[in-house]
């Protein structure tokens, strides 16, 4: 073998070992590169409980339930799907019905979302890229609406 041929083994082999490498990390990481899972995915995916996952969707209007102290349960709901979320902990600010969430917790036995973190959009246009997403595609989202002289409502 000359060494020209020596050489383009010796990359060949490396560009192979490189490609090996990335298909198995992303391999490793397909299901947490996800931001958040809608309650529709939930369902879909058949996710088992005490998975540590992401829920976003819309607080469903009229079903936030103050407890005792700190304790809230509320639902999350992507108009498809709803999901039963339990909190205790201090809401964000601008936590209110109607309002893109994502909550970092994980489902029981009996299907409802054990939350420990609670994230709130942080103005009044944001809303997460995903759950915009999701509810485009249902044909439910009119963030992009825009005022007769061309500025977003």
């Amino acid at each position: 073998m000359t060494r020209k041929q020596r050489r383009a083994v010796l990359i060949a082999v490396g560009v192979a070992i490189l490609g090996v490498a990335v298909f198995l990390v992303l391999f490793a990481l397909r299901d947490t590169i996800v931001f958040f899972h809608t309650p529709r995915d939930v369902a879909e995916k058949n996710i088992q409980p005490g998975k540590r996952i992401r829920l976003g969707g819309l607080v469903a209007q009229g079903s936030v339930k103050r407890g005792i102290g700190e304790s809230v349960e509320f639902a999350i709901t992507d108009t498809v799907k709803t999901i039963t979320v339990r909190y205790t902990g201090i809401l964000p600010d601008l936590f209110r019905e109607g309002q893109g969430i994502v909550a970092e917790g994980m489902l029981d036995a009996s299907g409802r979302f054990l939350a420990d973190t609670v994230l709130a959009k942080h103005d009044e246009t944001y809303m997460p890229p995903e759950v915009a997403k999701a509810l485009k595609e249902q044909g439910v989202w009119q963030g992009d609406a825009k005022t007769k002289d061309g500025a977003r409502k």
